[in-house]
């Protein structure tokens, strides 16, 4: 291990002789950023400003409503069994303001219109996308908008 320390303040010593200490710069997480539009029911997911995938959601029904504002998600569970409803199965949930998350659900067929308890839902596939986009840089690089 010290070996590495030694070699890397040699390695900056060197750059710095040389005026190309910015020329290696440390490796920085992407900015994840996943907007859902309640009134379309839609999720569009950007990478440092850059969309890379728009997804079909299902978001609150009726009396049961999805929170709006801006969050930044709190727990991630690889699979989880709501409490609140039955043990329904959330997989790939992100949890973004208390019992409320983005998970994938198993009815693909209501996508596209209102039909949860509040939560956000996706395709299965598209659940485990954003999962691991989201694991791979980091929860506090992460934020979960919602507007109507």
């Amino acid at each position: 291990m010290t070996k590495i320390f030694k070699i890397s303040g040699f390695l900056a010593a060197l750059l710095m002789l040389f005026g190309l200490e910015g020329a290696i710069a440390p490796a920085q997480a992407s900015k994840i950023v996943a907007k859902i539009d309640i009134s379309s029911q839609r999720m569009h997911v950007y990478k440092n400003g850059r969309k890379l995938y728009s997804w079909r959601v299902s978001t609150g029904r009726g009396r049961y409503r999805t929170p709006t504002g801006s969050y930044r998600p709190t727990i991630m569970k690889r699979m989880h069994y709501s409490s609140k409803y039955n043990n329904s199965p959330m997989p790939y949930s992100i949890f973004f303001r208390g019992g409320y998350a983005v998970h994938g659900t198993n009815q693909i067929r209501r996508l596209g219109r209102p039909a949860s308890h509040g939560c956000v839902r996706l395709h299965p596939k598209h659940a485990a996308t954003l999962y691991h986009l989201v694991r791979r840089n980091g929860r506090k690089n992460a934020r979960i908008v919602i507007r109507h």
